[in-house]
């Protein structure tokens, strides 16, 4: 009985201590590493050449890919990383490919 007690009163405590421990904040380095592991995994993308770059949540994807439904998918799959806070696409079809077209939210 005195356990259960015990636990009833941590299970009221801990949410009023929950603000003292913030949650881990995502470093940039793994943002990193999550965008290239996705990437590298995801059959759509995998084999192109993309350089991901990281500052302060905000990841800037570049190089060439052969498609250009791949470089709308790229920023996708990059997008849904915990941590990112916005996408830089600068991506580029290889010549020959059309365009991809712009969605709402990438930068132009």
């Amino acid at each position: 009985m005195r356990a259960l007690s015990l636990l009833f009163v941590l299970g009221l405590l801990f949410p009023a201590l929950a603000p003292a421990f913030p949650e881990k904040a995502v470093t940039d380095d793994k943002i990193h590493d999550e965008v290239i592991r996705r990437l590298a995994a995801d059959r759509d993308v995998k084999g192109g050449g993309i350089e991901v770059q990281v500052v302060e949540g905000i990841v800037t994807l570049r190089g060439k890919l052969r498609e250009a439904k791949q470089i709308t998918r790229a920023e996708r799959v990059a997008r849904k990383v915990k941590g990112v806070k916005k996408i830089v696409n600068e991506l580029q079809p290889e010549l020959g490919s059309e365009p991809p077209k712009k969605s709402g939210n990438t930068p132009g």
